[in-house]
């Protein structure tokens, strides 16, 4: 695990392996022998730009890396968690062990959360020497700020490392089991309804889901209730979508990239990741996080379409399409949430291809059935740099979802396939203030046009925007 800490010397006298010193647009850097490199047009400032100078004159630190700031007015908490994760990962290619940063004291939360999040690396089941990590950053900056950051970013690298295991390491018990562990770990309750007690709940929807596989499903349950009571009354509630691995069940997916389909819970993830930071920040507010854990399989007693499943809201189901499995394990998730006492509602799933479609892998698609909710959804989320977009739930979406034999069709057809699912969702938070985070196209980055300075696999998206909301409520 990366150490973390702060420094108050004049960069001259930091001794470190690597200083990080942005630089940028429209300013001429002269020390540390620069002056010919910004001469030359090899240093302009640019954005993300790296220049890495070995033993800079008058310098303890051995290396000094220019790194490109952009525009001083643009040069925000989000440009410096992102220049921070590509300083990282250039100089952790370059096997450098300690790195410093000299920037502006204020941005210390953003840096370390941007170091910590560039130095994972999904490599846990690699073999051999090769490994490399950055072990020690320093910041300036005051050392609560930077202990914020490293607990944010650590409960987004838990989320990750959760959503990178093989499902043969981690079906919906292993996922339980991990989540009965943080929780223990940081002082948070915790519950796992198992089978019988969900079919004494009448949750059909996600119990449908399940019963395909050998893994018995589950629904995981984290509180976490502030010291001294509440906040005016609310109650926040955070529901993931679990599915430790959709083969599509009957209505079975093609060959060709299904192995990615162990990201299927990366909503859950998210989920636990973020209690794992709210339990050591505190906010104002009772939080709590469901995360319906199930595995998506064609086995013999898999559902098949045209089924008819009973949600626990009494609602009944056809299962056209039996690929479109998270909003119906989100739908008890949601209704059991609501029975639980939660004011509002936020889910995250990697729902449907089609908000890839939409949006590419680049922003969230946000769905909400209020305006204040969505508003303080989109301001947590504007502050931690995770880019979504508000999405239409008009009325008249709902036609689509219109069955014959029950009072919804799982899926709406060909046409606006992540708004029918949203649609789908908000049958179930019903007046409830909610929030549906589609993050189908975020939640893994292998796409070289998202620009990501993480590495290729889990992103750990909404983690972040999560705890925002939790902290600013």
């Amino acid at each position: 695990m990366m150490r973390i800490t702060t420094e108050t010397k004049p960069i001259e006298h930091i001794a470190t392996a690597a200083l990080v010193v942005p630089v940028f647009e429209g300013t001429k850097e002269t020390r540390f022998g620069a002056g010919d490199l910004v001469d030359s047009g090899e240093v302009t400032g640019k954005f993300g730009e790296l220049t890495l100078l070995h033993h800079p004159a008058g310098m303890k630190a051995q290396r000094v890396l220019l790194a490109g700031a952009g525009k001083p007015e643009k040069f925000d908490s989000v440009a410096a968690r992102k220049l921070a994760g590509a300083a990282i990962r250039f100089l952790k290619a370059k096997s450098v062990k300690q790195v410093a940063f000299a920037t502006d004291p204020s941005l210390a939360e953003a840096v370390v959360e941007g170091a910590v999040l560039a130095n994972f690396d999904p490599d846990r089941y690699r073999t051999g020497n090769d490994k490399k990590s950055v072990e020690t950053v320093s910041v300036t900056g005051p050392a609560d700020a930077a202990e914020r950051g490293r607990i944010i970013a650590e409960a987004q690298n838990f989320t990750r490392e959760l959503v990178n295991e093989p499902a043969n390491r981690l079906a919906p018990r292993q996922l339980a089991e991990a989540a009965r562990k943080m929780a223990s770990a940081h002082g948070l309750e915790s519950e796992v309804l198992e089978q019988a007690q969900m079919e004494k709940l009448g949750m059909g929807a996600l119990l449908g889901v399940a019963q395909g596989s050998a893994e018995p499903p589950c629904l995981i349950v984290i509180r976490y209730r502030p010291a001294k009571g509440g906040n005016a009354g609310a109650h926040l509630g955070l529901v993931g979508k679990g599915v430790t691995f959709d083969t599509g069940g009957i209505s079975i997916k093609p060959a060709d990239g299904m192995e990615k389909m162990k990201y299927d819970m990366a909503g859950g993830a998210a989920m636990i990741g973020a209690m794992q930071a709210i339990a050591q920040l505190k906010p104002a507010i009772p939080v709590t996080a469901f995360i319906p854990a199930v595995e998506n399989m064609p086995g013999s007693r898999a559902q098949r379409p045209g089924d008819i499943v009973t949600t626990m809201s009494g609602k009944t189901v056809e299962v056209i399409n039996t690929d479109a499995e998270g909003r119906l394990i989100l739908a008890d998730a949601l209704t059991y949430a609501k029975q639980q006492g939660c004011t509002h509602l936020v889910d995250a799933a990697t729902l449907t291809g089609a908000v890839v479609v939409a949006l590419g892998h680049l922003r969230v698609g946000l769905f909400s059935n209020d305006d204040g909710m969505r508003g303080r959804v989109v301001t947590a989320a504007n502050a931690e740099g995770d880019r979504m977009w508000p999405m239409p739930l008009d009325d008249d979406y709902k036609d689509y979802l219109k069955s014959a034999f029950a009072d919804l069709a799982n899926v709406g057809g060909r046409w606006g396939g992540s708004i029918t699912a949203a649609m789908f969702l908000k049958e179930f938070a019903g007046d409830t203030p909610w929030v549906h985070l589609d993050i189908a196209g975020t939640a893994w980055i292998d796409d070289e046009k998202a620009k990501s300075p993480l590495a290729k696999g889990p992103s750990g998206v909404p983690v972040r925007t999560l705890v925002r909301l939790a902290m600013d409520w």
